[in-house]
This record gives C-alpha cells, sequence and structure tokens, in this order.
C-alpha cells in the first residue's frame, strides 16, 4: 500500500489535536484514503491530548476501555476502567504501531484558520508557520486546556492552607498526613476523593448539591474468561458490543423511567454505606438521571472510603473561606490544610482556533451541525465531537469513518469542495442536552443541532451507526466540482 506523505507545509488533510480523536481519525485515513497526505497539528509535547493534560492523582475514564478504545486496536486487557496514564500509553502505542508518529508536529499550536473558495484550499496558522490544505479535521475536543472553571470566594487570602486546582496539579504537592478539602462532586471529585485518602489523614468532599454517583466493577469478569478461552479477534467486539448496548439500554431506562433509576442508584449507595448513612442528603441530586452526566467509581472506591472513615461528605453551599478551611452557609465548618477547587472545567469548541470563510468570521453559535461532524455553511471542515451519554471514541470513529467515506466519494467525482446546507424552516435545538454547569456556561458559543436528519445527534450509538452509514452520503451536501472536471 501507497501512502502519500506531506511536503512541506502543504497537505491534503490537517488535523488538529493528537489526542484519542486525531490519531483515531489518522489511523482510520491511513486505513481508507491512503492516497491522502496528512499531518496533525498538535499544541503539546507529547501524545494523548486529555490523557496528558490531567495529572491529578486517581486520574481515569469513566468510560470503558472496550468501547473507549480504538474498534481496529482493541483494548487486550479485563480492567476496564483505567488509569489516565495507561489511556495515554495506549495511544500512544497505537501512534507507534501505525507510523502516525512522523506525521505528528508536537508544540504547534493553530491559531487561526481561513478558507478560500477561489483556491478551495485552507490557510492554517500555527506558532510555528502557516499550512495549507484542502481539509481541516479538528480533533481537539471541547476543553479549555489553558484554564479550568475557577470560582472565587471570600476570605481565600484569610486560607492558611494550599489551594489549587486539578487542571494544573504541582508536582510538588505533598498532601500525605493533611486534611483535604475537595469542593466539588462532579467525575473529577469523586476521582481525587478515595485517591487522595490513600495518603491524607482525611478528605472532605464538599458539595453545594449531590450528584448521581454509580460503583461499577474495575474488570470485566467476562472479557476475562473469554480472553483466556477465545482469540482477541473473536472477544474483542463481543466484549465491545456489550458494554455498547449495556450504556443505551441502562440510559434509555432512565429516560423513560427517571423516578425508578433515581431510586435504584440511591438503593445501591444505601447498600454500599454504612447503617444509617443520610443517603438522602448526599446522594440525592434534584434533578433526573442524565440530565447531567453520571459519576462512576470503579469497585465502589467512594463508598468504601467513605466507610473506612477516611472519607466524608459536607452537603451545601460554601459561605467563605476562614483561615483553618472552609464555612459553609449552614455553619459547619471543614477543615483544611489543603483545598481543591474540583469545580469544573470550560468548554472551548474548535479548540479556540479563528476560522474565517472568504474573509468572513465564523461564529460557531451561528451554525448548525451536520451529522454531528461539519458546521453549516463551512466547507471542507469536520469537526469530531463525541458523546456526552457514552464513550468519546464511539462517536469520533463513527466520525472518522465517515469522513474517509465522503473523500472518497468527492475523489471519484471529481469534487474539491462540499458544504452542509440546512433546509428552510429548521429548528434549532440546544447541541448539547445536559444541565451541567459546563454545558450550560458555554451555551452561548456552541452551534444547534436541528430537528431533523442529518441535523439531529441522537446521543445514540445505533442510530448515529445506521445514520452514517445507510443513509444517502451526500443528503443535505452540496459540492462544488474540480476545474478540470466543471
Amino acid at each position: 500500500m501507497t501512502v502519500s506523505k506531506p511536503e512541506g507545509h502543504v497537505v491534503d488533510v490537517a488535523i488538529v489535536g493528537a489526542g484519542i480523536s486525531g490519531v483515531d481519525a489518522a489511523c482510520r485515513l491511513q486505513q481508507r484514503c491512503p492516497g491522502k497526505s496528512f499531518v496533525i497539528l498538535e499544541s503539546r509535547a507529547r501524545i494523548g491530548g486529555t490523557w496528558d493534560l490531567f495529572r491529578f492523582p486517581g486520574v481515569r475514564s469513566d468510560s470503558d476501555m472496550f468501547t473507549l478504545g480504538f474498534p481496529f486496536r482493541p483494548w487486550p486487557h479485563d480492567q476496564a476502567i483505567v488509569g489516565g496514564e495507561a489511556i495515554r500509553q495506549y495511544v500512544e502505542d497505537t501512534a507507534s504501531e501505525f507510523g502516525i508518529f512522523e506525521r505528528i508536529r508536537f508544540n504547534t499550536q493553530v491559531t487561526a484558520a481561513s478558507w478560500s473558495s477561489a483556491d478551495a484550499r485552507w490557510t492554517v496558522e500555527t506558532n510555528q508557520g502557516a499550512f495549507t490544505c484542502s481539509f481541516l479535521y479538528l480533533a481537539s475536543g471541547y476543553y479549555d486546556y489553558g484554564r479550568g472553571h475557577r470560582p472565587d470566594w471570600p476570605g481565600e487570602a484569610d486560607f492558611g492552607g494550599r489551594i489549587v486546582h486539578p487542571q494544573f496539579w504541582p508536582d510538588d504537592l505533598d498532601f500525605a498526613g493533611k486534611r483535604i478539602a475537595v469542593i466539588g462532586s462532579g467525575a473529577t471529585a469523586v476521582t481525587l476523593v478515595p485517591a487522595m485518602a490513600r495518603e491524607a489523614a482525611q478528605v472532605t468532599m464538599v458539595q453545594r448539591s449531590p450528584s448521581y454517583i454509580v460503583a461499577a466493577p474495575g474488570r470485566d469478569a467476562m472479557a476475562g474468561s473469554l480472553q483466556r478461552l477465545l482469540p482477541q479477534s473473536v472477544v474483542a467486539p463481543l466484549i465491545r458490543w456489550k458494554h455498547i448496548l449495556l450504556t443505551i439500554l441502562l440510559f434509555g431506562r432512565a429516560r423513560r423511567r427517571p423516578l425508578r433509576v433515581a431510586e435504584w442508584i440511591r438503593e445501591q449507595a444505601r447498600k454500599a454505606l454504612p447503617d444509617g448513612y443520610p443517603v438522602e442528603r448526599d446522594f440525592s441530586p434534584s434533578y433526573d438521571p442524565w440530565d447531567q452526566r453520571l459519576c462512576l467509581i470503579p469497585d465502589g472506591d467512594l463508598f468504601t472510603a467513605i466507610s473506612g472513615g477516611k472519607v466524608a461528605i459536607a452537603t451545601g453551599e460554601i459561605d467563605r473561606f476562614v483561615p483553618e478551611g472552609l464555612r459553609l452557609k449552614n455553619g459547619e465548618l471543614v477543615p483544611a490544610d489543603i483545598v481543591v477547587t474540583a469545580t469544573g472545567l470550560n468548554m472551548r469548541l474548535l479548540g479556540g482556533i479563528e476560522l474565517e470563510v472568504d474573509g468572513e468570521p465564523v461564529h460557531a453559535a451561528d451554525h448548525v451541525i451536520y451529522k454531528g461532524m461539519m458546521l453549516s455553511g463551512v466547507p471542507n471542515l469536520f469537526v469530531a465531537f463525541g458523546y456526552t451519554n457514552a464513550s468519546w471514541t464511539l462517536r469520533s470513529d463513527l466520525t472518522a469513518r465517515s469522513v474517509c467515506r465522503l473523500l472518497r466519494r468527492m475523489d471519484a467525482k471529481g469534487y474539491r469542495a462540499c458544504v452542509a446546507r440546512p433546509p428552510a424552516g429548521i429548528e434549532r435545538r440546544p447541541v448539547m442536552e445536559l444541565t451541567s454547569g459546563y454545558v450550560q456556561r458555554a451555551a452561548a458559543t456552541l452551534p444547534a443541532q436541528g430537528d431533523r436528519q442529518p441535523w439531529r445527534v441522537p446521543q445514540h450509538y445505533l442510530r448515529d451507526a445506521a445514520a452514517m452509514t445507510l443513509r444517502p452520503l451526500d443528503e443535505g451536501l452540496e459540492f462544488v466540482l474540480n476545474q478540470t472536471h466543471g
């Protein structure tokens, strides 16, 4: 198989980001469009994206590795929930095995990109010079890598200890034997708390309001048994589809019977916690399951830490910092030597890149997303956007395969540009139907989705897979012929 390589800064496809989405896109291009040259532009010095950024204790994914892993290089172990460094290493090993490293330009920050219809090319501006490409593929996720969400509280200057944010974990932080207050109750907090409790004297999770927290086995017993008996080529699809279907089933049930699912989640917490624990106070959110993401704790580690006495939960709004820790509005004092503000992330769609089309700026909020992978009216631009209720890779790999299919069709038909055009009268709806703080804070900057296919993002892998592979490839698209064909 002959694979084209980029010459200088001119390529067919420029991929922004060398995390899971970017490596997936590169591998799919290499497999399915071997004639296309491509480059990956990565702002960091290492591969891995999110899993290179976050270094706080216990950092892990809340998605199982059988679906977070690449389908073309299945996760070979029975450990379903793994730490961040293991995920980063897996992505790095995949890139090495598929020869992707030579295509990555590290320490290359993309700042702007402009499309010229006359040339049918993107010019991509970076701190390492400009690149030109026919297609721009944004695989930069939706987090702001430069800053996390960090509220300010009265009295911070009075606090006698240290305040840190998980997104910028200091290498020199020694918390052994210390009293820790972790502000927050989301995925980061429920990961940090049991991990820090192994060395700290005491850890208190300070939450304004509870989240839904669900325990799941860290290992997949079925995977372990089958991997000892059958070849990986047989086992991997079976385990992957088991997790896909189980996720769809649980999400669907939560939507159809939210009260019953909420009570089931609380009942599991009651069983795992000491008798008489105030589950209604600390583990009973005011919203329905999946109005916000569920927090997964492998092997119930948070519940175990609470039962062991090393972890406590304080539920209530923070009034202020005081010299010895935090004081809540209900009067409760939370003593702390270190306060960790696990208060969330900021979203930054399109990697913060300033986009222009023929000199006109592109504002994502003015556009509708097409098949979850293109912005209406923006030619030859693809966006990897994962699921909110399942593994990120499931959706980003669908996007990568669909992009390859589209590129092959364009080559066969002699097209040099494609653009998505929504029909008149389409109803705009939020692209992320969650009430989570990070989504609401970014709502004004996000594109919309529509009320019908192919402008609807169903958050359902089976429906997505059917829509992306079975519906007409050119539905909702306009194409521009190469001059030699026109």
